[in-house]
């Protein structure tokens, strides 16, 4: 796989860190844009982020004691990762879950 990612896919470990201002991915996304990398992020990786600046429905959601299930979020975001121009790279804390969903076809980073 080349190493120049064509898209950034984040999940909603590695948006959450971009919202928090995580130093480490901060600068992970710095130099992804610097490669001129496309991000995206799924509606429902948006929603499970929980986070005010986000989205208000994030909001409605945790007001009535809903909460999206966690597989069934990942495989969005597998998903939509693996309809990007390839090369594909995504931060994420969930590793081996996502391994398993995107079968090597996306370089996976650690966060």
């Amino acid at each position: 796989m080349n190493h120049r990612p064509e898209t950034v896919v984040l999940d909603s470990q590695g948006l959450s860190a971009w919202i928090s201002q995580d130093r480490a991915v901060l600068a992970m996304i710095r130099s992804f844009h610097s490669m001129a990398a496309d991000l995206v992020a799924c509606a429902n990786t948006i929603v499970e982020v929980m986070h005010a600046q986000v989205n208000t429905a994030a909001g409605l959601l945790k007001e009535v004691g809903l909460h999206g299930h966690k597989y069934a979020i990942d495989a969005t975001v597998a998903e939509l990762a693996l309809r990007q121009p390839d090369p594909v790279a995504m931060p994420t804390s969930d590793i081996d879950d996502m391994a398993k969903l995107c079968h090597n076809r996306v370089r996976l980073i650690a966060i």
